[in-house]
Parts: C-alpha cells; sequence; structure tokens
C-alpha cells in the first residue's frame, strides 16, 4: 500500500509539474506576444510621426517651388545663397531681399529643429553642390538604395546613448530644381539626392522597455496567482481523491452490516500474522465462533431483527477483546478472531470468555429480549505440525474444533488438538 501511495504521489507532482510547465510557456508566449506587437505599434507610430515630418517638408517645398523661390529682407545674419545666379533684387525704399530656393530653404529650417524639438532634417545628395549637405553613412547607403527603386528607407542607430530613428526619401528632380542643378547633368525625372529625417526615440525606447517591465512582473504575478490557485484545488481535489480511494479501499476490506473486517481482510491479516509469528517464533492462535441457532431467530423475528443481532455481536466481540486483537465477520453468522501470541490454553480462555458475555448479555430489540449464545473452536499455530503450519491448515482446525462444539451441543469452546481433544477442565 505504502508503494501504491508513493507511486500516485508522484503521479500527483509530475501532473502539477507538468501543468505548471504548460502555464509558463504559455505565459512566455503572452509575453513575448505582447512584447512584439508593442514593438510592431510602436514602430509604426515611429514611422507614422517620420512621414508626416517628411510630407510637411515636401509640401513646404513644392509651395515654394510653384512660386520659384522665395524673396526674403537681407537682415544681419541673412546671407544670399552663392549657388543661385543674381539671387538678391534691391527695392526702391533701399532695402535688399535674396532669394530662398527650396533647398535653402530646408536647409534653414533643418537648422532650426535641433533646439526647438526632437527631430532634424537634412537635404543631401551624393553630389552635393553644399558641402554642409554632405552625407552620413546612413544617407550614402539610403541614396545608393534609391538607384535600384527603393522609395523610403528607415533605420534605427544609437549614438552616446541615446536611440535614433533615421528616415529619408528621394529627392526627383523638376523643372524648377534644373534652374541650381542642370550644370550637375541631372534631367528632370532623375534622382538627385534626399531628404532625411532624424528622431530622438530614446523617450519611445524607455517608455516601451518601462511598459514591458510592467508587462512581464503583471503576467508573471497573474501567472503565480493562476499556478497558486490550481496548486490549492488540486490539493483539495487530490485530498478528495485520497479520501474516497481510502473509502473504497475500506469499504472493500470491511463488513458492511457489522463495520468489522471482511472475509478479504481477514485472510490477508492472518498471512501477516502468521508471518510474524514464524519470524519471530512466537504462537497465534485463531478463534472461529458461530452464533447458534441463528437460522431460528431470523425465522422467528425476521431478517432485520437477526442483522441487530449480528451487529450487537460484533460490538460486544470488539469491546471484550484486546487492541492487538483481530475480529473480523467470516460469513454468515459466522465470526473469526485473530489472538497473536497466545497458545491454544490462552485463546481458549478468552474464547470462554466471549462465550460468557454473549451468554449473559440479553439482546434488546424494539419488542422482546433476545438470548443469544455462541459456540467457538480454538487453534494454535504451534499445536500443528511443523510440516502442516499454514494458513489454511490452522484455519480448518479450528473449524473442526467448532464443528465439535456444536455437536456437543453447542453454547461451548472447544480446542483442536491432534491428539485429543479439549478436556472440560481446560476452560
Amino acid at each position: 500500500m505504502k508503494q501504491n501511495h508513493n507511486k500516485r504521489s508522484h503521479a500527483w507532482r509530475l501532473f502539477l509539474l507538468q501543468v505548471s510547465l504548460v502555464v509558463a510557456i504559455f505565459a512566455v508566449g503572452l509575453y513575448i506576444g505582447v512584447f512584439q506587437r508593442d514593438k510592431t505599434l510602436v514602430r509604426r507610430h515611429i514611422l507614422a510621426d517620420a512621414r508626416t515630418q517628411i510630407d510637411g517638408i515636401v509640401l513646404t517645398r513644392l509651395w515654394n517651388s510653384m512660386y520659384g523661390g522665395v524673396y526674403v529682407e537681407k537682415r544681419q545674419g541673412v546671407e544670399s545663397n552663392p549657388f543661385l545666379t543674381n539671387p538678391d533684387v534691391a527695392t526702391r525704399d533701399g532695402r535688399v531681399f535674396t532669394l530662398r530656393n527650396p533647398a535653402i530653404m530646408t536647409r534653414e529650417i533643418s537648422l532650426l529643429r535641433p533646439d526647438n524639438g526632437h527631430f532634424a532634417f537634412n537635404l543631401t545628395s551624393l553630389r552635393p553642390l553644399n558641402p554642409n549637405n554632405r552625407t552620413d553613412d546612413f544617407e550614402q547607403a539610403a541614396l545608393l538604395r534609391f538607384e535600384t527603386g527603393e522609395s523610403e528607407i528607415y533605420a534605427e542607430e544609437t549614438r552616446d546613448d541615446r536611440t535614433f530613428f533615421r528616415y529619408m526619401i528621394p529627392l526627383v528632380t523638376t523643372a524648377e530644381c534644373l534652374q541650381c542643378h542642370a550644370t550637375q547633368g541631372y534631367a528632370e525625372g532623375d534622382i538627385r539626392g534626399g531628404i532625411s529625417l532624424t528622431m530622438d526615440i530614446t523617450g519611445f525606447r524607455q517608455a516601451m522597455t518601462s511598459n514591458h517591465i510592467l508587462g512581464m512582473c503583471l503576467i508573471a504575478a497573474a501567472t503565480a496567482v493562476v499556478l497558486a490557485c490550481f496548486y490549492y484545488f488540486s490539493i483539495r481535489l487530490m485530498r478528495q481523491l485520497k479520501q474516497a480511494q481510502q473509502t473504497l479501499a475500506d469499504m472493500a476490506v470491511t463488513d458492511e452490516l457489522t463495520g468489522l473486517a471482511n472475509r478479504r481482510r481477514f485472510f490477508e491479516r492472518l498471512e501477516e500474522e502468521m508471518d510474524r509469528s514464524l519470524r519471530y517464533g512466537s504462537d497465534l492462535s485463531l478463534i472461529m465462533l458461530d452464533i447458534d441457532h441463528f437460522k431460528r431467530v431470523n425465522d422467528t423475528f425476521g431478517h432485520p431483527v437477526g442483522d441487530t443481532v449480528l451487529a450487537e455481536v460484533a460490538r460486544l466481540l470488539t469491546a471484550n477483546l484486546r487492541t492487538s486483537d483481530f475480529v473480523a465477520r467470516y460469513g454468515g453468522e459466522e465470526f473469526a478472531v485473530l489472538i497473536p501470541g497466545m497458545d491454544a490454553n490462552e485463546a481458549a480462555r478468552a474464547a470462554e470468555k466471549l462465550r460468557v458475555v454473549m451468554e449473559v448479555n440479553d439482546l434488546f430489540m424494539d419488542g422482546p429480549s433476545i438470548k443469544v449464545t455462541v459456540s467457538a473452536g480454538v487453534a494454535s499455530l504451534k499445536s500443528l505440525p511443523a510440516a502442516r503450519r499454514t494458513r489454511d491448515q490452522l484455519i480448518r482446525s479450528a473449524d473442526k474444533a467448532l464443528y465439535r462444539a456444536k455437536r456437543e451441543g453447542r453454547n461451548r469452546v472447544c480446542v483442536h488438538r491432534p491428539e485429543a481433544a479439549i478436556q472440560p477442565s481446560l476452560i
């Protein structure tokens, strides 16, 4: 039984471990899914923001080019575009205005952003007229990829412990562009450069990292709660199953009517006691006890009363035996009592005590009281020849003594002896 209990415990532990592993895998998968979804959403948001900023610059350049450029008054710090021919005009009141074409306008706007926001523009080309518009590594690689047909390039890069989002689109040569760039060999429709955007997304990344840590903690906490609830209910279920199994096990070895051990459990206990007796050299006695004229009780008072008589006899037997003794309902109105450590004579005295208890106790039912007597047969293991000290032989010997007690008039105890019957003086 202990081995079966260990197997069941191992099976439960394995089951709980497997369920915990499945829940953990699910939680990790859920976290990875949420992480990837958040990462995708953030990237889409950043990309949409970059496209919006670039579209604003493109529309501004388009507005500028539609009017052939915009003139601004030359004040302190305003220089003429050295790459334009005759960019300045004077008014009658003496003021001077200089032309701002789309390129220089974009350049000047880009110089404003680093001090006022988290993004900056750059207008560049593989062959820039203005040396200040030279490319960096990202822009040069993007311009080369534009020539293969790509329409936008973006990437992330880290500098000085900060993360930047780089975005770039190509600039296509128009008729207005040829006013400045015709000398470079460009034709209308050629890609002559690109507009790049650099956005500081360190804050986005830090917020995303914080959200991921928070999400991981929440998922871990939820997983722990789920597992705790699962363990709690599993342990309760396991205990209930254990109780149910114990109940079934008890029912399998218990006589329902009397509450005593049944015939099956008697044989198991007899094997255990015989092994112990043979191992340690102690004696073991068996009392086979039968209610006298029990059929008459059933016929006279009915089977319900007969069942009550059986239950009362079982109660009296249990109350008048040692805790080390073992009593079972052998079948019908017959009971078996194992007396460890006693020889035949000692067991006979114990059987006589039981007989007297039954004789002097009237069993009170709903109607009149019923007088019940019993007959008993006693046999001990050591009274048998060594070659015949078996379970079946011990039971057979006690049965022979019981039958002899019945033949001799009932309400008495007989001891089985191979050489002679028990003398009355012994009991």
